[in-house]
């Protein structure tokens, strides 16, 4: 029994025991899982938090780029609106100073006319006063003779027909002068009306003639050929026609410069031929170019025979037909001559026609009154001159060479449509647009920088380039040696210091190139 009662105190202690040990265990392992859990739970709220500040800071990357794509496209917006509104402000300037031109003009012709109404009234006051003196002469005269009684009949009747003679001569006088005046005022209305009216009837281009010309091109890709290597291409271009190539990035386009029209041309034609065949090299852009030379001439002749084709003038010598065409590459005070004459020779026509005159002949003296300007040869006549000269050696109508020649006063006007020309030269040149004397004075400036270099020995060719900031001076080689061309830059430079005037600095280049050719048979 006390066995049984230990064994069951020793079970009953152990269960106790392992019940105790137990409880430890399951504490132990509980507070492990409870920390494991708050471990994880840590790690995931660490994780939630790091995830929430990268979308944050993504989220405010975005907001900040579509700030900065909406701050690029309204300030785009706001530019373009910028520059219409400079344009807009641009055109209301010019328009506001052609105002103001057609305003002084106005004020100027009032002042002329007023002049003119102020003598008129001097004049009829004068001829007022000499009438009173007149009747009161004639009282005088009728007084005597009513006092004179120991006159014979016949001789008072011949001094009363005196009297009445000399009173009716007044009269008449009056009465003429009356009908000059009424005259005058009525043709000076007319001719208004006839003026205006062959203006508005005449539709005529305002374009000014500038110094480039702008060649298109199919692709970017030919820009690199037409430079060449190490920019051969160009300058043996630029050396050939005389004038400045300018490749930049303007897509598809070239820009050709100078102030010669004919050498202009001659470089786009060039550069279209050379773009079509695809060979540019120096050598072929020297045959091209004097291949090109040569057609213009052809060109030139085609463009005056379609220019007296298109006006129905018939009859005129191949001379002057040439030299209309060559005014095609002529400006006047900016304004192309070939364009200024054909609407000189379309308003001649209307205001002829309008006074009942020979328009064909008008229209003839008017397209041209201004060949003395395009001889090729040099001249110390006025240009008017000099165009009736050429006008009489191919057998021109008298009144057409009269025409011509008087159209600037230098000589007298015997032909009623010589004053017409000179009208109508005078509307198309005088219209707002239509001239601009700095084009003029800039391109004299320019060739006479060409032509001071041409006269130092050994200078082939002269070609000023830039706008006149540079002048390309090419020498014979056999003749120039390199110290010498060193020195014609520098004599050239100084030469232009002491007798032009010039913005700015020239730049004197001076090439001299040696060639030697053989051929291989």
């Amino acid at each position: 029994m006390s066995e049984f009662l230990i064994m069951f105190l020793s079970d009953v202690i152990a269960l106790g025991v392992g019940i105790f040990v137990g409880k430890i265990i399951f504490q132990r392992s509980s507070e492990k899982k409870e920390q494991e859990a708050q471990q994880r739970a840590n790690e995931i709220i660490k994780n939630a938090e790091i995830t929430a500040e990268n979308i944050k800071k993504d989220r405010i990357l975005e907001a900040k780029e579509k700030y900065l794509k909406l701050k690029s496209e309204f300030e785009e917006e706001a530019n373009k609106k910028r520059n219409i509104l400079q344009t807009n402000e641009q055109k209301l300037k010019q328009r506001e100073q052609q105002i103001a031109q057609t305003i002084e003009q106005n004020k100027r012709r009032e002042n002329e006319l007023e002049a003119l109404k102020t003598n008129l009234n001097q004049q009829v006051d004068l001829a007022t006063k000499r009438r009173e003196e007149a009747d009161k002469l004639l009282q005088q005269q009728v007084t005597q003779l009513e006092k004179i009684a120991n006159l014979t009949a016949e001789q008072a009747r011949e001094q009363l027909i005196d009297a009445l003679k000399a009173e009716a001569d007044s009269k008449a006088g009056s009465y003429v002068k009356h009908v000059m005046e009424e005259a005058r005022l009525s043709a000076t209305k007319e001719a208004k009306k006839i003026v205006i009216e062959t203006i508005q009837r005449t539709a005529a281009e305002h374009a000014i003639e500038n110094c480039v010309s702008v060649f298109n091109i199919e692709n970017d890709d030919i820009k690199g050929k037409i430079i060449g290597r190490e920019g051969r291409n160009i300058r043996a271009l630029e050396a050939a026609t005389g004038v400045e190539i300018i490749v930049d990035d303007t897509p598809e386009a070239i820009v050709i410069s100078g102030f010669d029209p004919v050498r202009r041309e001659i470089a786009r034609l060039s550069l279209h031929r050379l773009v079509q065949d695809g060979r540019i090299h120096p050598a072929r852009i020297e045959e091209v170019v004097g291949k090109t030379r040569k057609n213009i001439e052809d060109e030139i002749v085609e463009i005056g025979e379609r220019t007296v084709i298109d006006l129905g003038i018939h009859g005129l010598h191949p001379e002057l037909v040439k030299m209309i065409g060559r005014m095609r590459f002529r400006s006047s005070y900016g304004q192309n001559l070939l364009q200024h004459s054909r609407e000189v020779a379309k308003l001649c026509a209307t205001m002829a026609s309008e006074l009942g005159l020979n328009a064909k002949l008008a229209k003839r003296a008017g397209l041209l009154h201004d060949i003395g300007k395009v001889w090729p040869e040099e001249s110390e006549m006025p240009h008017a001159i000099l165009g009736m000269e050429l006008a009489k050696k191919y057998k021109e109508h008298p009144e057409v060479c009269n025409a011509i020649g008087a159209h600037h006063d230098e000589i007298e006007m015997t032909s009623i449509i010589s004053p017409i020309i000179q009208v109508c030269d005078a509307i198309s040149g005088s219209r707002p647009g239509a001239r601009r004397e700095m084009m003029e004075s800039y391109i004299q400036r320019l060739r006479d920088l060409e032509n001071m270099a041409m006269a130092f020995d050994g200078v082939e060719k002269c070609y000023a380039i830039q706008a006149g900031r540079e002048l390309r001076v090419i020498v014979d080689a056999e003749n120039v040696t390199d110290e010498k061309a060193s020195m014609l830059s520098f004599d050239i430079s100084q030469k232009i210091e002491k007798e032009m005037q010039y913005p700015g600095q020239i730049k004197i280049t001076v090439i001299r190139e040696m060639r030697s050719v053989a051929y291989a048979r």
